[in-house]
């Protein structure tokens, strides 16, 4: 890296990089442990002090490139050796959230190894950061889901859970959602300017470690080509997904059946899938 000029206080105007962009949200957490210790404070709702132990299971080298298929999870942490967390960042809406990030959770709950006790299976809880409305029908801020009986709702198991953060409902925060100051780490994921996270830095310690780290890891130009390479992918993806829009009615019909349209809708579905993390 080369030589840090100044600190973050000196900046202003636009960020380079939204924290909604993974690799950038990813290195954040993997440079700065009290930073992926105190998020995972507010998320899982349990106090600084319970934690002996938090950690990013599958690290990557920070500024090497990271094919696109790798970023099928963002960020897997340990907490305690205890539990399993994963954290993923999604900003493209495919329409295809809650079996995807099923698809995550079951693939990290089948842990065990032969000879293992059914009982030791570690709880695991899959957390997106979604930057579109899952069910907009239903707006909510930080909704948690699991499994439960449908007519008396007994739980059927606490150690399986998904867990959703709408980037842009954090005016739905509950009183524990602010208590808990998720709402805080919401706004800092969302914020587009260096005025804004230095005003959040000023009110808090936390938020100034995240801020102090994000300039830090601006700073870095191989950091900054993985960044632009995300923002370049997700350009590419919107790009294949808005020329299916505008083949097809608001139905999601085509909009002329001819074998032609149908062969153009089946490559540019072949190339997101082939490039979909």
């Amino acid at each position: 890296m080369k030589e840090i000029q100044g600190t973050y206080r000196q900046a202003t105007g636009e960020l380079p990089f939204r924290l909604t962009n993974d690799y950038l949200f990813r290195a954040l957490l993997q440079k700065n442990n009290k930073v992926l210790k105190h998020l995972t404070c507010s998320l899982m709702r349990i106090r600084p002090e319970e934690v002996k132990e938090v950690r990013v299971e599958n690290p990557i080298v920070l500024g090497e490139a990271v094919r696109d298929k790798e970023f099928i999870l963002d960020v897997k942490v340990s907490l305690n050796s205890e539990e399993i967390i994963n954290y993923e960042m999604q900003v493209a809406n495919r329409g295809d959230w809650p079996m995807r990030s099923l698809v995550y959770l079951c693939r990290e709950f089948d842990q065990l190894q032969h000879g293992e006790d059914y009982r030791d299976i570690r709880p695991v809880t899959h957390i997106g950061f979604l930057d579109f409305p899952l069910f907009p029908e239903k707006p909510e801020f930080y909704a948690t889901y699991r499994m439960q009986n449908v007519r008396n709702h007994h739980l059927y198991t606490d150690r399986f859970t998904l867990s959703v953060v709408d980037l842009n409902q954090v005016e739905k925060a509950t009183e524990e959602d602010r208590a808990w100051r998720t709402d805080y780490w919401a706004a800092l994921f969302k914020a587009t300017t260096w005025e804004e996270v230095k005003g959040m830095a000023e009110k808090d310690e936390i938020m100034r470690e995240a801020v102090d780290t994000v300039y830090l890891l601006a700073q870095d130009d191989l950091v900054r080509e993985r960044c632009w390479a995300r923002e370049d992918y997700y350009r590419t993806m919107r790009t294949y997904e808005n020329e299916i829009r505008d083949l097809k009615d608001e139905n999601g019909t085509l909009k002329n059946e001819n074998d032609s349209l149908k062969e153009k809708i089946r490559l540019l579905e072949m190339r997101i899938s082939e490039n979909t993390e």
